[in-house]
């Protein structure tokens, strides 16, 4: 287990039990109590969690957010996809993300690795992730204006384009309801999928995220044609005839 998927496991627990000592975290992860003391100092640090004597509780808004970000489907995949659009990002980088439990990967993910000497800057209509995101002090956070979706927590609507025309991003990460070699990407509102183009707008180099079981689908509302995206990250379910179907058409497929 990677120290990431070690915070994300303890922040995890916490958010079910609100308090953990030393003792039952480590035994929990099979680590030492050592490893353990100091996750909770790094985590403390980012202001993800209160230490105490012995242990630690719950203090960060993201405790809040609702049951589908904490216990999402295919958490490893998602976990993987993470940690490999991460490493795309530069130091310093500018990133877009929209919302959806793989992107709320993502940005735990970046805030973590975030180098804090090089503030990392994160542009977002997603309100969970702003959430998680504004206590981060190696992260700039900047979040579209917009109407609040209470299915997904995103911000949607012509007030958004007032923020999006005025940035410009190194990367966009786009999760996607269903993404299509020869359709392109979608999403299952059209406030989303509007915004969403949107965002993807503003990007040097757009990723879709998504892990195997998105693949090959269609949903309602057209966010992009295949042709707007460079990268697709997914996991190690995709067939090798999907994953050359994307090349075909140009997009680097990354499998993890």
């Amino acid at each position: 287990m990677s120290r990431y998927e070690r915070w994300n496991a303890l922040l995890e627990l916490l958010a079910h039990q609100g308090r953990l000592t030393v003792e039952e975290a480590a035994e929990t992860l099979d680590v030492s109590t050592a490893t353990i003391r100091r996750d909770f100092d790094e985590l403390a640090q980012q202001q993800m969690l209160m230490r105490t004597r012995g242990g630690a509780v719950a203090q960060s808004v993201s405790y809040d957010l609702p049951l589908r970000y904490k216990t999402a489907r295919h958490a490893g995949e998602k976990q993987r996809i993470a940690e490999a659009a991460a490493e795309l990002v530069p130091s310093g980088g500018v990133v877009g993300l929209n919302g959806g439990t793989t992107t709320s990967e993502v940005a735990r993910t970046l805030a973590a690795r975030a180098d804090p000497g090089a503030r990392l800057t994160v542009v977002t209509n997603a309100l969970n992730i702003a959430a998680e995101l504004t206590v981060r002090q190696n992260v700039k956070l900047v979040v579209t204006g917009g109407v609040a979706r209470p299915q997904s927590y995103e911000l949607i609507g012509p007030l958004s384009s007032g923020v999006l025309e005025q940035v410009t991003l190194d990367i966009a990460f786009l999760g996607v309801d269903g993404i299509d070699a020869e359709a392109g990407a979608f999403a299952h509102h059209e406030g989303e999928a509007s915004v969403n183009n949107l965002l993807i707008g503003r990007a040097a180099r757009v990723v879709a995220v998504a892990d195997a079981s998105k693949i090959g689908r269609r949903a309602f509302a057209k966010i992009c044609g295949i042709d707007r995206i460079h990268t697709l990250i997914t996991d190690a379910g995709l067939s090798d005839a999907a994953a050359g179907a994307f090349g075909d058409r140009g997009v680097q497929v990354l499998r993890v």
